[in-house]
């Protein structure tokens, strides 16, 4: 059961820089733990052994297991009964119990130790709960998921040694890197997260707007409430509303039944509003309704419904610009502007991209069924000198068009400029055609899909959003690909 977890808890203790990791799998009885996997190895000097049993109310894993929760300890805490021994002899200061949840199941719990004080926090928590899944997957079955845990990139023969670029590196949910830049942020939304505060989070297209919101609710009071999403920018204008709000049965042609909308659907959670400079005008003051009293009605309805709803905004449009030109109502934007954060570029946290890079190739290769070992230094060089203006999103792509094509457990990058498209022929010039489609493929990644508003393709295109919508149906472009 344990053989593919010693590789899997080396690479964790490396990345999370603590001292010690243990796994131990839940007895079918329920009554007691069993010992698996512990690194580094145990001997002959430590009093626990692989396959020993630890009845559950003598191990301080207990209340992880029974709450279903991450649990931290530290002090003289851990250094008595039976986890006792591992403490003394590793010098272990603190401890995290992982509970290792499948489903509805409770299968395990993992154990971190550090030899420094409150070395883990509750903001460790959505990265500590995904590596519980992978283990806990790993304690369900094996064969598949043994050659997926194993897919660690390591290096051999003096090139580039992933694992300890990514030493020490720190997550935030699903956001990965350490640079200053990032900290920064991650800091000031640790703060707001457990306010309730409207947050309004800026940033270019495929920087990680919606990770960071994620993150914020997993933090926040509400982490067991819904979390609701909805792309401003992905529905239709005259649908928006309903989407929203809901609507009453009748309301307009095609309502055949009431429908609860998203801030219905968030009550008591969070709800994110991404593209919010797409909210057409008129349906704004409705939505400053809805953020200042907490109340709206349905499309069609009269009756107020009431909820309680976290607010978080996200858009990589300049919202102040918008205001200036009248395209954005300014009350709207102070009520959205009570805590703003702004995601930086990719380009400004280069140093976050090594991190990256393993971080996509572990998780396209667990997708893929593709075992990678290496990582060469020269492909980390080069994406790292890359602008990448499509940011974390467009260097995960790139990496998983890479993993595709790899061969022999050693990453080979795809070339790195730009592909020709795929309608363009090799034995003939480019049509008038073929350029008007490539020109607003590109303007459509630049502005990540967004047709209308100031910093919509539309707008950039010099066209009306009915025209380019047109244009895109007679070139065989679907908007969709270009999302933020």
């Amino acid at each position: 059961m344990f053989q593919t977890l010693p590789e899997v808890l080396a690479g964790m203790r490396r990345i999370t820089d603590c001292e010690y990791a243990r796994v131990e799998s839940l007895h079918p009885d329920a009554d007691a733990l069993m010992v698996g996997s512990v690194d580094p190895p145990v001997g002959e000097w430590i009093e626990l052994q692989e396959g020993q049993r630890i009845p559950l109310e003598k191990s301080i894993a207990a209340r992880a297991v029974s709450a279903r929760h991450l649990t931290l300890h530290d002090g003289d805490e851990i250094t008595k009964g039976i986890v006792g021994g591992e403490a003394r002899n590793y010098g272990l200061a603190s401890l995290a119990c992982v509970p290792l949840i499948l489903g509805n199941k409770v299968l395990g719990v993992l154990l971190l130790g550090a030899a420094r004080k409150n070395a883990f926090s509750v903001s460790d928590a959505p990265y500590l709960y995904q590596i519980g899944v992978q283990i806990a997957a790993a304690l369900h079955t094996t064969g598949e998921t043994r050659q997926a845990l194993t897919v660690r990139p390591l290096s051999k023969n003096g090139e580039h040694r992933a694992a300890a670029a990514t030493e020490g590196a720190g997550r935030f949910g699903e956001i990965v890197g350490r640079s200053s830049a990032l900290r920064r942020v991650m800091e000031q939304a640790e703060m707001v997260a457990g306010t309730g505060a409207t947050v309004l989070i800026t940033g270019e297209t495929g920087t990680g707007k919606g990770c960071l919101a994620q993150a914020i609710h997993a933090l926040s009071e509400r982490r067991n409430s819904p979390f609701i999403k909805v792309n401003c920018a992905a529905i239709p204008t005259g649908l928006l509303e309903s989407e929203l709000f809901g609507h009453e049965r009748g309301a307009f042609t095609g309502a055949v039944s009431q429908k609860a909308g998203r801030f219905e659907l968030a009550d008591k959670g969070t709800l994110l509003l991404d593209e919010i400079g797409e909210i057409p005008l008129e349906l704004q003051p409705k939505l400053l309704r809805v953020l200042q009293d907490q109340e709206f009605e349905r499309l069609g309805g009269t009756k107020s419904i009431r909820v309680d709803v976290r607010v978080i905004a996200a858009t990589n449009c300049d919202l102040e610009r918008a205001v200036e030109g009248k395209q954005f109502r300014s009350d709207l934007f102070y009520r959205l502007h009570v805590f703003p954060l702004h995601v930086p570029p990719l380009r400004e946290r280069r140093e976050d991209i090594p991190l990256l890079v393993r971080h996509f190739v572990e998780k396209c290769s667990l997708r893929l069924k593709k075992k990678l070992d290496l990582i060469p230094t020269e492909a980390v060089e080069a994406m790292t000198s890359m602008d990448w203006p499509g940011n974390v999103r467009e260097l995960e792509n790139f990496i998983e068009r890479s993993v595709i094509l790899s061969e022999g457990g050693r990453l080979q990058l795809v070339p790195l400029e730009n592909p020709a498209p795929a309608y363009a022929a090799s034995n003939h010039a480019e049509t008038l055609l073929e350029r008007e489609r490539s020109h607003i493929i590109e303007v459509l990644r630049t502005c990540g899909g967004i047709l209308s508003g100031p910093a919509g393709a539309a707008n950039r295109l010099g066209l009306k959003r009915t025209t380019l919508q047109y244009k895109m149906q007679k070139l065989g472009i679907l908007r969709l690909e270009y999302l933020d």
